[in-house]
């Protein structure tokens, strides 16, 4: 017999959005969405995850609400703003005279929220000791208060979040691995602002109207170039960020057309402007991250012309100077050592090297003599983005501005594994 969960259709989905203030129509997110509709009703632990500022907080909202326990207690516990000393206190409770300062005996989190929901937020956070007591309630319901010796039952669901890559954690020795697994029966992942497409636009139209109302203030609007400027920009800070910056700008732009050079006034100095790693679906494909890709490598290859230019347009014994410093990626040769130490012409990497110093000055590197075909030139890029970022390729894609699905394509196309 097929249950509730079986399948949870559009229409619910839009309403819970709109239930909640969810503002998105990007797959990625509806597809969260969705899947926190489907596991509500079934009293599993859920572990979300995201990056710092993508909206984790609205999920166990939908879980609760959608559960059999939507009229019991919804608590949420930022476990990083608690100290280490008193979060034992703060979700399991403590007897009088437990520690100094204890004057009466006190509830927690846990025994508060029975029959409810706990939201963990932040929830790597949480101390090895902690870790253990938390562990013991998710697999019996049982926990005791601090300077008790009395077992007490709590009928809990928890759901937590975490901006932290847990894997790590667990192989760090930062996070217990029977937690971890206990906690991630379920798994959602958001995704960052950046891969959500026109979403950037949509939040940004209801953050400006929603300060203009509050504030009586005559509404912005954003130019062509303003929208495209924040759809390629990368929003680290995720939808708090935009937010943010959304806000400065109805402030002090109020009942203007923002221009995208006055949208970057409110960009943190110095940040990076990219290409978004994954566009809607009306906009996505492969070829156009390549184009992008591409881009990047002729804008590279701009700079090397540029460099060559001013090589041959400096002095003889300025290029010899240069020639003579390119000598030490070949060889390391100790200020200390004595001369006999080393023997140019004897050393292994002699062979590479030019027969006298003043031939590198004019060694020919123009595009004519170092042809290479734009895959060549991709495949290096992406070797030298990998190598520099130690093999991650999360890191590597996005250096190179790209999504990791097209970085793994590429790897395998180049055989680069």
């Amino acid at each position: 017999m097929p249950t509730q969960t079986a399948h949870i259709d559009e229409t619910a989905v839009q309403q819970a959005k709109q239930r909640l203030g969810i503002v998105g129509a990007a797959p990625a997110l509806t597809q969260a969405v969705a899947r926190a509709m489907r596991v509500a009703p079934i009293d599993l632990s859920v572990l979300i995850t995201g990056e710092s500022g993508s909206g984790k907080e609205f999920f166990p909202k939908i879980i609760h609400q959608y559960s059999a326990r939507k009229h019991a207690k919804y608590i949420a516990v930022n476990c990083g703003a608690i100290p280490e000393g008193t979060i034992d206190s703060e979700l399991f409770g403590h007897e009088k005279g437990a520690f100094t300062g204890a004057l009466a005996s006190r509830k927690g989190y846990f025994e508060e929220a029975d029959g409810g929901t706990i939201f963990l937020d932040e929830v790597a956070e949480l101390p090895l000791t902690t870790q253990a007591r938390l562990l013991r309630v998710l697999e019996s319901g049982e926990f005791i208060k601090v300077g008790s010796s009395q077992v007490q039952r709590t009928n809990i669901r928890v759901v937590a979040a975490t901006n932290v890559d847990m894997q790590r954690a667990v192989a760090e020795g930062r996070f217990r691995e029977d937690l971890y697994y206990r906690l991630s029966t379920v798994q959602i992942s958001i995704p960052p602002l950046r891969d959500r497409g026109a979403d950037i636009l949509l939040l940004a139209r209801k953050f400006a109207a929603d300060f203009a109302e509050r504030y009586r203030m005559p509404p912005i609007t954003l130019s062509d170039s303003a929208r495209s400027l924040m759809q390629r920009y990368r929003w680290p800070g995720n939808v708090r960020q935009l937010k943010n910056v959304v806000e400065q700008a109805a402030l002090f732009e109020a009942g203007t057309e923002v221009s995208a050079d006055a949208m970057s006034r409110y960009l943190p100095a110095g940040s990076a402007v990219l290409s978004p790693a994954v566009a809607t679906p009306d906009t996505h494909s492969y070829e156009r991250e390549r184009e992008m890709l591409l881009g990047m490598i002729m804008r590279l290859q701009a700079d090397l012309r540029d460099l060559r230019e001013r090589v041959d347009a400096a002095p003889a014994a300025t290029r010899a100077s240069a020639a003579a410093a390119r000598v030490d990626e070949y060889v390391d040769v100790s200020a200390d050592a004595p001369d006999s130490a080393f023997d140019l012409d004897t050393a292994p990497c002699a062979s590479r090297l030019p027969a006298k110093i003043d031939e590198v000055a004019h060694i020919d590197i123009s595009p004519a003599a170092t042809p290479a075909s734009l895959d060549d030139t991709e495949r290096r890029a992406i070797l030298d983005a990998l190598e520099r970022n130690l093999g991650r390729r999360k890191a590597a894609a996005l250096e190179l501005g790209i999504s990791e699905r097209t970085l793994y394509r590429k790897i395998k196309e180049y055989g680069l594994e």
